[in-house]
């Protein structure tokens, strides 16, 4: 019953990506092949991303402005990121992405080929999960002081989605090729590679997860500490050792919860930060009939 549920899920998910996915490639095409001939409105693959709204917000409210490159679209693409995250969490990023779709295609591609899984030490992990704070900082304050997208030029999305590699390849950008072509070769061997140590907005949104009015609980009673839900998570997420609501890492991908072979270990339940987390339930003392003496 639980791998027809993870299945299903997995289906539903996979399908949900590629639409988002050929949604945004499909845009960029018509992008490179009519908007820049002709001029008509026709988003590019930048207008479309929610984290050049968060670059450009302090330009625009200072100066009314917004930054080079930089469309009011991104700015509705954030708003529409933040009020997913109040309701889902980082739904986003499991779900919707395309950065993160294209990481799933190559991690199924490693598995097809039977090439080998690189497995970062635990420890070193959670050092190089802090990388994606410093990439964000990096970014803002070389964005604010230069009052330009300066990611731009290195950004692996902006780089493969915006299929410039295609219509106007250049020597020039060897910088942004490289970049990409390390993320790949990373997101080959290591899942959700750039998800768990470089993404800026996953660094936003993992803070911002506990604002989530839905959550994924663990119910450490009915767990039985299995980890079978640990194994197709793709963030490498250690769930059977959670102690209620899972880590602000999670992606919302729901795989371990369809994984679960165990009614109520884990589900989706209404549980934002002003709630108090329900303590488990204390087990019953197991009684001892004691003989009677001289019986």
């Amino acid at each position: 019953m639980a791998k027809t549920k993870t299945r299903k899920v997995t289906m539903i998910r996979r399908i949900v990506q590629a639409a988002f996915g050929l949604g945004l490639i499909g845009t960029s095409i018509a992008h490179n092949l009519i908007a820049e001939k002709t001029g008509a409105a026709i988003a590019s693959a930048e207008a479309l991303c929610p984290f050049g709204g968060l670059e450009t917000l302090y330009r625009y409210f200072t100066s009314d402005m917004t930054l080079s490159k930089i469309h009011l679209s991104n700015l509705v693409m954030l708003a529409a990121l933040m009020t997913g995250l109040l309701l889902a969490g980082n739904a986003f990023c499991g779900w919707v992405c395309p950065f993160g779709a294209l990481q799933d295609l190559l991690d199924w591609i490693r598995r097809k080929l039977r090439l080998p899984t690189i497995t970062v030490p635990d420890k070193l992990d959670r050092v190089l999960r802090y990388g994606r704070f410093v990439v964000l900082g990096l970014i803002l304050y070389m964005t604010v002081s230069t009052a330009k997208l300066w990611f731009a030029d290195y950004d692996p999305f902006r780089t493969i989605f915006g299929l410039g590699w295609i219509f106007e390849p250049s020597v020039e950008a060897w910088p942004a090729y490289l970049i990409a072509g390390l993320f790949l070769v990373g997101a080959l061997f290591i899942p959700r590679f750039w998800c768990k140590y470089t993404c800026p907005l996953g660094a936003i949104l993992s803070l911002t997860q506990n604002l989530s009015l839905f959550r994924i609980r663990r119910n450490a009673d009915a767990c039985k500490s299995c980890a079978i839900c640990e194994k197709p998570c793709p963030v490498g997420i250690k769930v059977a050792e959670t102690k209620n609501r899972v880590s602000p890492n999670c992606i919302g991908c729901l795989e371990c919860v369809a994984a679960c072979p165990r009614k109520g270990a884990l589900e989706v339940q209404f549980a934002p930060v002003w709630l108090p987390t329900p303590k488990s339930p204390q087990a019953p003392r197991p009684q001892f009939n004691v003989p009677a003496a001289g019986k």
